[in-house]
């Protein structure tokens, strides 16, 4: 959650919490005054308002939103297709296993198994 959010949240809470002291003070039989009524009915609901909006725009900010994340991978990777070392055959993404946190390679064609390995940039 955002901190423009947040802070909507907590003022919106304010305004309903002293619209509803306003409302309920008004009905004080020494000291109340039903003029409170429509201030306390006016911060009830421009908190409401405040709630309505925000939980709005965070919905709009969800489903209008394209990220785009761009990895920068430590070695020159071809996604076209992958080779056995050994005899050439084209493997498939069900022929590579992670063993002890290793990419591990088992060739159907020529039954060889070989750890990938990276190679530097430069």
């Amino acid at each position: 959650m955002s901190g423009i959010r947040i802070i909507a949240y907590i003022a919106a809470a304010i305004l309903i919490l002293f619209g509803v002291l306003f409302i309920w003070g008004a009905f004080d039989p020494v000291n109340g005054s039903l003029g409170w009524i429509p201030i306390g009915l006016i911060s009830v609901g421009v908190g409401f308002g405040i709630i309505w909006f925000a939980s709005r725009s965070q919905n709009a900010g969800q489903n209008g939103q394209n990220v785009t994340l761009k990895v920068d991978l430590p070695a020159n990777v071809q996604m076209d297709s992958l080779k056995c070392k050994s005899c050439g055959g084209a493997l498939k993404m069900d022929d590579i296993k992670m063993i002890n946190n290793a990419p591990v390679v088992s060739c159907p064609y020529c039954n060889s198994t070989y750890q990938l390995t990276e190679e530097p940039k430069w």
